[in-house]
């Protein structure tokens, strides 16, 4: 093995040969395709504040006492309150609202998008 070092390190010298290429001109195509998916997902929490609305037209809050006669001023949110019709030869509406403050709705959303793109590309060249 000693004797193999020496003999490595004179190495005869190295010369490259030129090499001319066949061709003067020519021209290569690529073609590259990707496809690209993304997937989407969001849950939406709505939050509101606690509601309570009356709203009539020819309606009228009242109440009754435990004899049976009405009294007032009358506490529109009370559990004994009762609404009556004014004139009922017109036409009456009553909308009562009531929500709870907390979460109000509730919204899922779940969507794919998917992009496929090709590119070609076209190289010429010349000698």
């Amino acid at each position: 093995m000693k004797s193999l070092i020496p003999l490595l390190l004179i190495a005869a010298p190295v010369s490259a040969q030129s090499v001319t290429p066949n061709f003067t001109t020519g021209s290569m195509t690529q073609t590259v395709t990707a496809t690209q998916t993304v997937t989407e997902t969001s849950a939406i929490e709505r939050f509101g504040g606690k509601i309570e609305t009356w709203n009539g037209d020819n309606v009228k809050a009242i109440k009754e006492n435990a004899n049976g006669t009405l009294v007032g001023p009358v506490d529109i949110k009370g559990t004994t309150t009762q609404f009556h019709v004014v004139d009922s030869d017109l036409p009456w509406q009553l909308e009562i609202i009531t929500r709870d403050a907390g979460l109000i709705e509730t919204e899922d959303v779940n969507r794919t998008i998917q992009t496929d793109t090709v590119t070609n590309t076209l190289s010429v060249f010349s000698q």
